[in-house]
């Protein structure tokens, strides 16, 4: 069909449009139709299914003694207070570990207000700006609440070296100058850091197995979990060692990331979708499943799987790598390698994946993934240029609701193609009956395109533009592998393309007995072939649901296009000139009704089958059970 390629072309870029509207940019324009196909999203955890907005709300020192901070975010003006007796030596350590947080730190947390002179941090008045990775600004926010100086800690405490944080090492270093002494500072994962301590800051024992157990406390009570540790140096060079070695071991810091409140919903969407969801994040174990279980991610039985279980089973062989991935919808403490790892499994599998990521090493699976999803706050440039699409928000249900919208375009596409290769066949087989009954020709090919270009033309373009029916979300995605040509699309071709070729061929073969000459029998059969594309495409609007369950006016442009090209071809009639091209001529009211009359026809023969197919649908779930 002539119009097929512009018309599917329009549904992609309407879907794109809507898309946009839902805070997903689209990259590449089949994109669109992709995301509505995915079977499983793995996801980020932080910054996509919580707000990431982390705060520090406790601090526990290696002797046990451990202190609770109030405020929420980026609010400065919380309190420190200790859970126990307050003790003097807490008090320097706590100085310590917090100090340490605020200089081993790549983020920003500027004040910008309207006043021409610099704000000091009581400033109340103003907005403030923030730079960096979620847990380096809660690291300033917890030395603003002791006392530091926040804003000026790089002038106070000159920087001499600096370890950036990579996912891999899992912690980052600095070394500054700090009363004439030099030091270094490192905080990061409890499992990387400990092991590079030899003694702890408080008189207790420094004992690494009890402070292990403290950290899981921690972590089934859904907090994130960082420890902190320091050493003084005899020179600054020393800054720019491979890895920090014999440390102090400070204590550790409970931050909570709140999740999104629309992240349970979406979840829940998905699963209705039969979409599955899974969570891959750098997060200590039991924090990643403390979190599963409040979105539904994972149950009381699921197990969690880490970077360092997928290690040891892709050592043992591809079959053992297989069933870890499969057995578990939560990772933690994955490295970027390790999520490829999972997305190459998950597709060898015959999953259709959709995955997020922020940071340039998360490139390689963004591109391997059949959906790589961006985001657009906190991503890099690297990981945007490697996706097909962009979160402008970082927010999962974001995601979701992008699969809704590609779930449309996809149904949009077929019901297009559904009313150009019907009504095309129809034309094929009135031709064809033709031909066999050794008849005159039907239409001529001036008619023919006149049929598809100038009446169909308007209609299937109109067609893309299709709302939402309601129910995208409640049945499962297709089947990967699946072509368009499903079952169905074929049964709805074939029913209807003969339908209309052979009650067009009766009406032309009546025309002729009636004595008319083969100009007017092509003049009404032309005016019929008209009128069925016309009611064909309210058929065309859904696969499964009735014409009269739709909203009538849902589609404004396509009731337009239905009576553009009705208005167009009774104009063709008696225009001088064109009329003569087309050889066609106007008709009487009554003939008129009458070929309506038999196009309507048409709806009665794709109820039925929708009432068939809808009620084997029913019975189906009937006979699994």
């Amino acid at each position: 069909p002539e119009g097929l390629p512009a018309a599917i072309t329009v549904a992609l870029a309407i879907g794109m449009r809507r898309m946009a509207k839902v805070n997903v940019i689209v990259r590449k324009l089949i994109a669109v139709e992709s995301l509505g196909s995915c079977t499983y999203i793995a996801s980020d955890k932080t910054g996509t299914l919580t707000v990431n907005e982390l705060t520090v709300k406790k601090i526990l020192l290696p002797n046990g003694h451990s202190y609770s901070v109030s405020g929420e975010g980026l609010d400065i003006h919380g309190v420190i207070c200790s859970d126990n007796i307050d003790n003097p030596e807490d008090r320097d350590t706590l100085k310590t570990l917090i100090r340490t947080g605020l200089l081993a730190n790549e983020a920003r947390l500027t004040f910008a207000s309207d006043l021409p002179y610099e704000p000091s941090v009581s400033q109340k008045n103003g907005t403030w700006h923030s730079y960096g990775d979620g847990v380096d600004l809660a690291f300033l926010v917890l030395a603003a609440k002791q006392g530091f100086d926040h804003q000026r800690a790089h002038i106070i405490y000159p920087e001499q070296g600096r370890i950036p944080y990579e996912s891999e090492n899992a912690y980052s270093a600095s070394t500054n100058r700090v009363h004439n002494e030099v030091v270094i500072h490192v905080k990061g994962s409890a499992e990387r850091l400990l092991p590079m301590c030899n003694s702890c800051a408080t008189t207790e024992k420094f004992d690494i197995d009890n402070i292990y157990q403290q950290v899981d406390a921690l972590g089934q009570q859904g907090y994130r979990v960082l420890a902190l540790a320091s050493r003084r140096v005899t020179d600054a060079s020393q800054a720019h060692m491979e890895q920090p070695q014999n440390l102090t071991f400070l204590g550790l810091t409970a931050m909570i990331d709140p999740l999104r409140p629309e992240a349970y919903q979406a979840i829940n969407q998905c699963h209705h979708a039969n979409i599955t969801v899974a969570m891959i994040t750098g997060d200590h174990p039991q924090t990643a499943l403390s979190l599963a279980k409040e979105l539904d991610i994972a149950t009381e039985d699921s197990m969690v799987v880490t970077g360092k279980e997928i290690d040891v089973a892709a050592k043992q062989g591809h079959q053992a790598l297989s069933e870890l991935v499969a057995s578990t919808h939560v990772f933690a403490r994955v490295e970027p390698s390790q999520k490829l790892q999972i997305i190459q499994q998950l597709i060898e599998c015959g999953e259709f994946v959709a995955v997020t990521g922020d940071g340039v090493n998360d490139a390689p699976a963004l591109r391997h993934a059949h959906v790589g999803i961006a985001m657009g706050k906190r991503g890099t440039d690297v990981a945007r240029e490697s996706s097909e699409l962009i979160i402008t928000d970082d927010n999962f249900a974001s995601i979701v609701q992008g699969i809704k919208q590609g779930r449309i375009v996809y149904n949009n596409i077929r019901k297009v193609v559904f009313l150009l290769i019907s009504t095309g066949a129809a034309e094929i087989t009135l031709f064809i009956l033709s031909v066999l009954f050794g008849l005159p020709l039907p239409l001529f090919p001036i008619q023919l395109l006149w049929l598809n270009l100038v009446t169909n033309g308007i209609q299937d373009v109109a067609l893309a533009f299709e709302p939402e029916e309601g129910n995208e979300l409640a049945r499962p995605p297709r089947p990967p592998n699946e072509t368009i040509f499903n079952r169905l699309m074929l049964e709805r071709v074939l029913i209807n393309a003969v339908a209309m070729g052979c009650l067009a061929f009766a009406v032309f073969v009546y025309c002729l007995e009636l004595g008319y000459n083969e100009a007017s029998a092509r003049n009404i059969t032309l005016l019929l072939m008209v009128l069925f594309e016309n009611v064909h495409v309210l058929n065309s609007r859904s696969e499964t649901q009735s014409i009269f369950q739709q909203p009538f006016f849902g589609n404004p442009l396509l009731l337009f296009g239905m009576l553009a090209a009705q208005a167009i071809h009774i104009a063709a009639m008696y225009t001088p000139g064109l009329k003569t091209i087309l050889q066609v001529e106007p008709v009487t009211l009554l003939q008129w009704s009458s070929l309506l009359s038999i196009a309507l026809l048409l709806i009665v023969i794709d109820e039925l089958h929708k009432y068939r197919y809808n009620q084997k649908q029913t019975v189906k779930p009937k006979k699994d059970l």
